[in-house]
């Protein structure tokens, strides 16, 4: 029988207190309680388009603002990610995905390579949607690649209105990193020509 591909985890510090379960095989449901309305929407995207099963439960410094928590939720979700995937024995390995928005054109590529990069191609417009700071969009991506540790390309062909370009970036990250995951029968082992990610 195989392993099952969940994970959770669990981290406390003095400015958030975070939960995160992940099943990767599973059918796109959200259970999200953060403190970060915008980030939920975005959670429950990645989800949906990445057949992700997603339980995130956030306590946070969002009184201060919500740097703490969004970063910290990206940390444990990549951690989460990383172990769940386990070995990585005949996945695919690399995914990509483009995806419009209405106006915007979103496009990521991913590979699970264990070298953590993150490469942001993305001019947004705003520099908030309600009360969420955009500039925690690229410090949420760069702590999931890093804590993943996948390389992970992120652009934005074009675009006007930056929710647009967002939903379009995580909608391209679930349908590319659930590419990236399946198996494919004809790898044997490891995909890589180093017998190693």
């Amino acid at each position: 029988m195989e392993r099952e591909r969940k994970a959770r985890i669990y981290r406390k510090t003095k400015e958030t207190e975070i939960e995160v379960v992940l099943n990767l095989d599973g059918e796109g449901k959200t259970e999200l309680e953060t403190g970060v309305p915008f980030l939920e929407h975005m959670l429950d995207l990645w989800s949906k388009h990445g057949h992700f099963d997603l339980t995130v439960k956030a306590k946070g410094d969002i009184e201060i603002d919500d740097h703490h928590t969004v970063e910290d939720i990206a940390i444990c979700l990549g951690q989460a990610f990383k172990e769940a995937l386990g070995s990585k024995e005949g996945i695919n390995r690399y995914g990509m995905s483009v995806v419009p928005m209405d106006e915007a054109l979103g496009q990521v590529i991913v590979d699970i390579s264990n070298r953590p990069h993150l490469e942001y191609r993305i001019d947004l417009p705003d520099s908030r949607i309600g009360t969420f700071a955009t500039e925690l969009f690229h410090e949420f991506l760069w702590k999931f690649a890093l804590e993943s540790r996948m390389t992970i390309h992120t652009i934005v062909h074009y675009g006007r209105n930056s929710h647009h370009m967002i939903e379009a970036i995580f909608k391209a990250l679930g349908r590319s990193l659930h590419e990236a995951i399946q198996i494919n029968p004809k790898q044997k082992g490891i995909p890589s020509s180093k017998g190693v990610l």
